[in-house]
């Protein structure tokens, strides 16, 4: 799971196999479950969650608190049928069709990305979108001064 918080790039991941390995310059490595991450982190409407594991169990669970929170931008890595099931699984286990709707899911913009760079260009193509759409909205609703 990958959060940002006004910038700062903190990524849940607490399989041992990847903890090992890590080196991802700028980002910091939490050894937390990705929902006691979302719950500890992304508290604010500037946060983004990203579950990006493949593990349904990990990033489900993560996504739970996330679409459960005030994060900004919510998203899951994925394919289409992938990303159907998902929304499948967590309308299940509670979660309403208003909450679906925030999912963004496959993440990214649909760029024909395949390397893992590629995807991460699309995906904060994806939320630099969202956010600057967001602010428009919120400036065409602003009452005149």
């Amino acid at each position: 799971i990958a959060l940002m918080l006004d910038y700062h790039v903190i990524v849940c991941d607490p399989r041992d196999a990847y903890g090992e390995t890590w080196s991802v310059e700028g980002a910091e490595l939490l050894r937390l479950m990705p929902d006691d991450a979302v719950r500890a982190y992304a508290r604010h409407p500037r946060s983004v969650v990203v579950a990006l594991t493949h593990d349904t169990t990990l990033d489900d669970m993560a996504l739970l608190d996330a679409l459960d929170s005030e994060a900004f931008y919510v998203g899951a890595l994925g394919s289409k049928r992938n990303s159907e099931l998902r929304r499948e699984r967590l309308a299940a286990l509670g979660i309403t069709e208003k909450q679906l709707q925030r999912l963004h899911a496959p993440v990214g913009l649909a760029i024909g990305s395949r390397t893992a760079a590629e995807i991460a260009v699309s995906i904060m193509a994806e939320v630099t979108s969202r956010r600057y759409q967001a602010a428009r909205r919120a400036q065409d609703t602003a009452p005149a001064a």
